[in-house]
């Protein structure tokens, strides 16, 4: 470990995974909890958009990712709400979308290239001083506001129809939930990229989940699992120089594994 801390790279590695666990583990609680699980595969694929447009347009792709990701989860709960439409259909139907969206812009500006394939799969080994410093303003005001509302989002997420004659703005606390989610999910692709993002916002509380405990204890355990995942997922990648975002969602699916076999009625 010690080894592996003495390089610069490596240490903003890790400094840019811890943050990511943090914010994709504490946001992933309040997208499970509110039945929104593949919201994050949906974004992570919208936001490959904004990347592909970047890539050919010559803009900056983080935050082309991070415009197009939040007009996306403004779409996607408009259309919920507006249409009667099931959550999961138009989730499959944005995902299809998007990623089609993506595939052909990148096709008709041949911009097909290793940049674009470090956005799918992460790499965190090239996060800069400057990406770190972006992923920690825009992350800590995204979790900030998660914190504040975490007592209504939550409300939210057991029971709609209660929040609304309860007096709660639950339109205003949808669209800021979709919005929070769209920021951390455009930010983490450049980390852990646009094809694991999803694991690593929904598996760790999937995995607290079986614990069976409050709402707090259940953010705690998962960040713990999501932090712990990002340090075996980075050891296993420096030492045995595989791809670090698949040895970070291969570690987080092996502590999911454990926990249902340790809370196994």
């Amino acid at each position: 470990m010690i080894e592996m801390l003495s390089y610069d790279f490596m240490q903003r590695a890790f400094l840019a995974g811890i943050i990511i666990a943090i914010l994709a583990s504490v946001s992933g609680t309040f997208i499970v909890l509110r039945r929104y699980s593949m919201m994050s595969e949906t974004l992570a694929h919208s936001a490959l958009v904004g990347v592909a447009v970047g890539l050919v347009g010559g803009y900056n792709p983080l935050w082309m990712a991070v415009i197009v990701a939040i007009l996306s989860a403004w779409l996607i709960e408009y259309l919920r709400s507006s249409f009667s439409l099931y959550s999961d259909a138009v989730l499959a139907i944005m995902l299809s979308g998007t990623l089609a969206v993506a595939v052909i812009v990148v096709s008709l500006g041949g911009a097909l290239n290793n940049s674009l394939f470090s956005y799918l799969f992460g790499s965190i080994l090239s996060v800069s001083k400057e990406d770190i410093i972006t992923i920690s303003i825009f992350g800590s005001i995204s979790l900030g506001l998660l914190l504040i509302y975490a007592k209504e989002l939550y409300f939210v997420a057991y029971d709609e129809e209660v929040a609304k004659t309860s007096g709660l703005k639950v339109v205003f606390l949808n669209y800021l939930l979709v919005s929070i989610a769209a920021v951390i999910i455009a930010l983490s692709i450049r980390v852990v990229g646009s094809l694991l993002i999803g694991a690593l916002m929904v598996i760790p509380t999937a995995s607290a989940l079986q614990y069976r405990v409050g709402f707090a204890k259940t953010i705690f355990i998962s960040l713990i699992i999501a932090l712990l995942s990002v340090v075996f997922g980075m050891g296993l990648s420096f030492f045995f120089s595989l791809p670090s975002g698949a040895t970070i969602v291969l570690s987080v699916l092996v502590l999911f594994v454990l926990s249902l076999v340790v809370n196994k009625q």
